[in-house]
């Protein structure tokens, strides 16, 4: 079965969260993680661990990161459960981050906290490589009472609701994931 074109998503869509409440949300969560690193770790002396869930927690990384002015490392992970989907079950890892964890101040920044599994398969992982802290920001919280009991995320930048949402890093079908707003489909039935 063929995906549904994005210009056609886009006719079926309404926008949830425009450019300018993204960078507000982002410039928001950006505070709060100069006053969470702020605080030394006497305990190491290396900057905190920047993880990028890729590939939808790219432009969210990058822009938080430019903002926090936090002189994190940076490194990424990619694990997925949908591969292309919308639904999935075990975590497959496709990138494991290359800088060990142990000891470190760890902060995973992804797109969206859903259900939450792919997040707490992540978070476990980090505390399994013996990582000193770990840290959750999601660009977006969606809405439902579907999400795992321990799924959470420490930064939060916006609410959405129980859709299929896309844009700014978050795909449709693989697509989209470039617009510069957050986007809720709603087709047509």
């Amino acid at each position: 079965m063929n995906a549904p074109k994005l210009a056609d998503a886009l006719r079926e869509s309404r926008i949830l969260h425009d450019r300018a409440a993204i960078d507000a949300a982002i410039a928001r969560i950006a505070g709060e993680l100069r006053a969470v690193y702020a605080i030394s770790d006497a305990t190491d002396s290396r900057p905190p661990l920047l993880l990028t869930v890729m590939n939808g927690g790219m432009l969210f990384a990058s822009n938080l990161a430019l903002q926090a002015g936090v002189d994190f490392e940076f490194d990424y992970l990619h694990a997925t459960r949908y591969r292309g989907r919308t639904s999935g079950e075990q975590l497959v890892w496709l990138h494991r981050p290359q800088v060990s964890l142990k000891g470190r101040r760890v902060l995973v920044v992804d797109d969206i906290l859903d259900e939450g599994n792919t997040l707490v398969g992540i978070t476990q992982w980090c505390r399994d490589q013996a990582a000193a802290e770990v840290r959750v920001a999601v660009l977006c919280r969606k809405r439902h009472g579907r999400s795992v009991p321990c799924a959470r995320a420490d930064h939060i930048g916006l609410e959405v609701p129980d859709a299929y949402v896309y844009g700014y890093g978050m795909d449709f079908h693989e697509q989209g994931r470039s617009l510069p707003a957050i986007h809720a489909w709603e087709p047509k039935r």
